[in-house]
């Protein structure tokens, strides 16, 4: 604990100090009389001054919420002597508000513990200390302030709100697993696929009837079967650029993981295989699975996704080759802004992957400066943007623009369409 000398001594010690040497040099003894209370109240806060022993205990309502929640938090501070008077104030980490008054101002007996209770807002996702506190006291006559940092021992964990989604981008090649994807080539299903003559060995029960007296000749119903995919999510974690907000909550980062997860339990749903790359300067990846423990395990990855700085150059070739199984459908969702994600999508094309990119814009949270030349660097950055873009299409990769505030399944739709619209070209 920090002990801190609080200006209100220096003027009793120069009373006190000033009375004493007025009655020696003018040989006054009225003038130590004044004096003196002032020396013995110094002397007295100085000997009796002690740091106070405090202990504080923080519990939570909830230890998982989900981001825009609220979670009651109920601080209890203790000491072994009685302080007159204490400031409390809780140490928030950023992406967690109080909604009350904060910091208070007690008198703290001995033994006898005070609460505090606060309603906090979770304004972004991850993984948030808490029960850090901050505290002052003084002494009786306030001739000193201790000042301490208690530490806590609180997790709460903020999951990201995840983006409504009725419909995703359908993945163009399905695996050999049952699910809800419908495969393009015929089987056992209960999609109509078309009618072919029959052949022996058919079953009965696909036979067309009022085709085949029709035309006097048996024919049977082709299905598509139902298959699962392999999805995996791309994000780009090398860069993000805030758009304002509370708590950097608007920031390209934050907005792509929201996507992530609502991305990871829709596919999950359709009994999809998926798995999560974070392409940054920290690799993360997880292999593709299925079921409601992988979702668990996307989500938890997620909570500490961070933008890490690194110069160093990275590829396709640093992902282990287990975590993009062929044919498996890849959805990135990413700013576009640093040129190792570009190069590295575009590698993905090249190598055939069924590749799938949602961006979102830079040019909406860096605006062009005032001076001419400010101007026209940002016009030649935008055009090198869209030169970016036009590069993904020419591969028959769909760009598909998020703003932020904008709901996500409409650019999904957007994406879908410009997917159909190119099978039906080639």
């Amino acid at each position: 604990m920090q002990v801190r000398i609080s200006p209100r001594l220096v003027p009793y010690l120069v009373l006190g100090g000033g009375g004493l040497l007025l009655a020696l040099l003018l040989g006054r003894p009225e003038a130590a009389a004044l004096g003196l209370p002032f020396l013995a109240a110094a002397l007295a806060g100085v000997l009796f001054a002690a740091v106070p022993e405090l202990r504080a205990s923080v519990a939570l309502s909830a230890e998982r919420v989900v981001e825009g929640e609220t979670v009651d938090l109920e601080l209890e501070v203790t000491s072994t002597r009685e302080i007159p008077w204490l400031q409390v104030q809780l140490a928030l980490p950023t992406g967690l508000a109080a909604e009350e008054r904060d910091p208070v101002s007690w008198r703290l007996d001995e033994g006898r513990p005070r609460r505090l209770r606060l309603r906090l807002r979770v304004a972004r996702w991850g993984v948030h200390p808490v029960g850090q506190v901050l505290v002052r006291a003084r002494d009786g006559l306030g001739f000193f302030a201790f000042e301490a940092v208690l530490p806590g021992d609180r997790v709460l964990r903020a999951y990201p709100r995840e983006e409504a989604l009725r419909r995703a981008i359908r993945p163009r090649d399905t695996q050999a697993f049952l699910g809800n994807e419908v495969a393009r080539a015929a089987g056992e299903g209960i999609e109509f696929a078309g009618v072919r003559p029959y052949l022996p060995g058919d079953r009965v029960r696909r036979i067309n009837w009022r085709l085949s007296s029709r035309h006097l000749d048996l024919y049977v119903n082709e299905m598509h079967p139902e298959r699962n995919a392999d999805v995996v999510l791309f994000l780009d974690t090398f860069s993000a650029l805030g758009t304002g907000g509370d708590a950097g909550a608007d920031d390209t980062l934050v907005l792509a993981v929201r996507a992530v997860a609502g991305l990871a339990r829709h596919y999950l749903a359709r009994r999809d295989r998926v798995g999560l790359i974070g392409f940054g300067g920290i690799l993360r990846w997880l292999v593709p699975s299925m079921g409601v423990r992988q979702l668990v395990t996307i989500v938890e990855a997620l909570l500490d996704t961070e933008v890490t700085l690194s110069y160093a150059w990275k590829g396709v070739e640093v992902i282990p080759p287990r975590t993009l199984p062929p044919r498996a459908l890849v959805v990135a969702l990413t700013p576009l802004l640093d040129r190792r994600t570009v190069a590295a999508l575009l590698d993905l094309r090249r190598r055939g992957f069924d590749l799938s990119v949602v961006e979102i814009p830079a040019e909406l949270v860096v605006p062009p400066g005032r001076r001419p030349e400010a101007r026209l660097a940002h016009r030649v950055w935008r055009l090198e943007r869209e030169r970016q873009r036009l590069e993904y299409l020419r591969l028959g990769v769909a760009v598909v623009t998020w703003r932020p505030g904008e709901p996500l399944a409409p650019v999904l739709e957007e994406a879908e369409r410009y997917r159909r619209s190119l099978r039906v070209s080639r």
